[in-house]
């Protein structure tokens, strides 16, 4: 059990030199343990974020090849206003295309239909309800 010199704080104690409790060797092990877990964790981050920007790319380059530059300059319109509507329609094209219904490349009035279908099926009108007492 600890005792308390009732003399210093104890908040002084728990910031002390922890030689009190651990032995050098003991102590350069604890941080030569976290620094190899931090530094496996941040090279985790660091890969994981790079497949991600490498993905990024991949499906980038493929939309270049399907898209007309009208239907991409719609798509990136439609990218800055809503990210997750234009992201759907981006995976509806590649896997279309992909799957051979339609064929590359894809113009404006394609995507715009496709849009449409999407809005339709994913909006949904605000009800408003008054409730009176």
């Amino acid at each position: 059990m600890l005792s308390f010199n009732r003399t210093r704080p104890a908040i002084a104690l728990l910031g002390e030199n922890m030689a009190e409790y651990y032995d050098d060797s003991e102590l350069e092990e604890i941080k030569r343990r976290k620094l190899l877990e931090l530094q496996r964790r941040l090279a985790m981050e660091e890969e994981l974020k790079r497949k991600q920007q490498e993905e990024e790319a991949r499906r980038e380059a493929l939309l270049r090849s399907i898209l007309t530059p009208e239907a991409r300059e719609r798509l990136a319109n439609v990218k800055l206003v809503r990210p997750e509507l234009a992201r759907v329609v981006e995976d509806n094209l590649i896997a279309l295309v992909q799957s051979g219904q339609i064929r590359p490349p894809v113009d404006e009035e394609t995507v715009k239909k496709i849009l449409a279908l999407i809005y339709e099926r994913t909006h949904r009108e605000p009800r408003i309800r008054i409730k009176r007492k």
